[in-house]
């Protein structure tokens, strides 16, 4: 597992760094090691508030938690048993599709039973509405606006510096965050 800290408004200490990568390093259990894992940690104090941010890359899939709290190694605490959670909710589910059909192979044996990593379309999250809406070329500010007059938390638009289709959303925070496509 790649462990990448950084800090806002907080300097990464060694024992701060070896800290989140014991916590994290719990995780791999759940995952075969021939797999490649990107994590990327971001530690910071606002206000006297320290908040930890973890997103994991784990074969196209991804995992992301954050937490806050008044000491970091609690944030840090916090944030590892909220990631073990969501894995376990995920390899439950994983366990119940496996039984059914074969797939792709993420996590470890687990006793008898191959744990399964595939969708099919019995999957407990369904489409229940489509829309579609023609999107017109804007800037991020626009799209922010927008959103903002609608109500929602977030807003799909034609980047018109980019000219690709990028995501306006709104953070817990109150800020407003900007998804673009990698490619």
């Amino acid at each position: 597992m790649k462990v990448k800290v950084r800090g806002d408004n907080i300097q990464i200490t060694g024992a701060l760094q070896e800290y989140v990568e014991r916590k994290l390093g719990r995780l791999d259990k759940f995952f075969d090691a021939t797999p490649t894992h990107d994590v990327q940690v971001t530690l910071s104090v606002i206000h006297g508030i320290h908040t930890v941010e973890v997103t994991m890359i784990v074969q196209g899939m991804i995992i992301r938690a954050e937490e806050k709290s008044g000491d970091m190694y609690a944030s840090i605490d916090l944030v590892a048993d909220k990631l073990e959670k969501q894995i376990e909710k995920h390899k439950s589910k994983v366990v119940k599709k496996a039984k059914k059909q074969s797939g792709r192979k993420l996590f470890q044996e687990s006793g008898s039973s191959a744990l399964a990593y595939s969708y099919d379309e019995e999957d407990d999250a369904q489409v229940v509405r489509v829309k579609r809406f023609a999107m017109k070329p804007m800037a991020v500010e626009e799209a922010i606006m927008q959103m903002d007059l609608l109500g929602h938390s977030f807003f799909v638009f034609s980047n018109s510096d980019t000219e690709k289709v990028n995501v306006v959303y709104r953070r817990n925070d109150g800020q407003y965050g900007l998804i673009e496509p990698a490619f």
